[in-house]
């Protein structure tokens, strides 16, 4: 039941959608079967010993015994696994018309900037959407401690450190919705420090990101006002308007998004007035400030407005 408990669709390397996952899944699976297969050998081998009768092992015939299972029989297990796993080892080769998308993990979410070739950068987070069956390279910092990014089901693990840039380059091999998170203790919210993975028709994936390249819908109210005097903006960009903040995360389009506070809430009104209020109570550590002043009418105001940026 322990091991069932662990079973998922969205979040498991035993469930994988890109090529490096499925080399991964397959590997452990010979390895694991490898180490079964050994292991009843040794129980037999340990019966024999025990039931076998007295005299019938020598000091000659136990030495020899003792270098062919403990010295020759590994060296030659151990030398085949190293040249079976090797090539799958090997990276995808990245060409420049290959997709970029450069994710920087933050105190406690993921800032996510999509570099196309020959096009203009798109700004996002909390969300990564990749296309089916094209080759995408992953560059992984960070600008405060040290995270670590994992997409389960689509590759390895990659650490993420300041002032460094690791490459991953992945593949994805079939559409869903999948979930990543951060497996490298970074604070109080470390736990509350996932995103979400959408792999896409490539068809499909152009036109969400030429729909992402442009600006939010320029919307007039009490909302954008409130936004607006609040000061969110020093923190907060949205595309189309005066808001330009770079220290959090950007919400030009964050109603088209399927989660707020890197998966912590569900992109409601009520999800976003609480978070908005006091975002410590759903993330503790979190940096940005509690508006312990503002309304419940002025929060659903601005939630409301954040509503319809799609």
């Amino acid at each position: 039941m322990a091991l069932l408990s662990g079973c998922n669709r969205h979040q498991s390397a035993l469930a994988p959608f890109g090529e490096d996952a499925a080399a991964i899944e397959h590997l452990t699976i010979v390895m694991v079967v490898g180490a079964v297969v050994i292991a009843i050998a040794l129980a037999l081998l340990m019966r024999w010993a025990v039931k076998s009768p007295e005299g019938s092992l020598t000091l000659i015939s136990g030495e020899r015994l003792i270098v062919i299972l403990g010295a020759i029989l590994p060296a030659v297990l151990l030398l085949g696994l190293l040249v079976y796993s090797l090539p799958q080892m090997r990276p995808h080769p990245v060409e420049a018309a290959d997709l970029k998308i450069d994710v920087t993990g933050e105190q406690f979410w993921w800032r996510v900037r999509y570099a196309p070739p020959g096009g203009e950068p798109v700004i996002s987070a909390n969300a990564i959407r990749i296309p089916v069956g094209r080759t995408v390279l992953f560059r992984l910092t960070a600008s405060d401690v040290v995270h670590s990014f994992w997409i389960p089901g689509l590759a390895g693990k990659m650490d993420m450190i300041p002032g460094r840039v690791n490459e991953l380059p992945v593949k994805a091999t079939k559409p869903g919705v999948y979930r990543g998170q951060c497996t490298e203790f970074c604070g109080l919210s470390h736990a509350w420090m996932a995103f979400e993975v959408v792999a896409m028709e490539p068809a499909a994936f152009d036109r969400w990101l030429a729909a992402e390249r442009r600006p939010a819908k320029p919307i007039d109210g009490r909302g954008r006002a409130l936004f607006a005097s609040y000061g969110c903006g020093g923190c907060h960009a949205i595309g189309g308007t005066d808001q330009s903040g770079t220290v959090g995360p950007d919400l030009t389009h964050i109603a088209a998004r399927r989660s707020i506070g890197a998966g912590a809430l569900p992109v409601t009104q009520d999800a976003l007035v609480r978070f908005i209020r006091a975002s410590s109570e759903v993330k503790p550590g979190s940096r940005m400030p509690a508006f312990p002043q503002m309304s419940e009418g002025d929060a659903r105001d601005i939630a409301r407005y954040l509503g319809e940026l799609r």
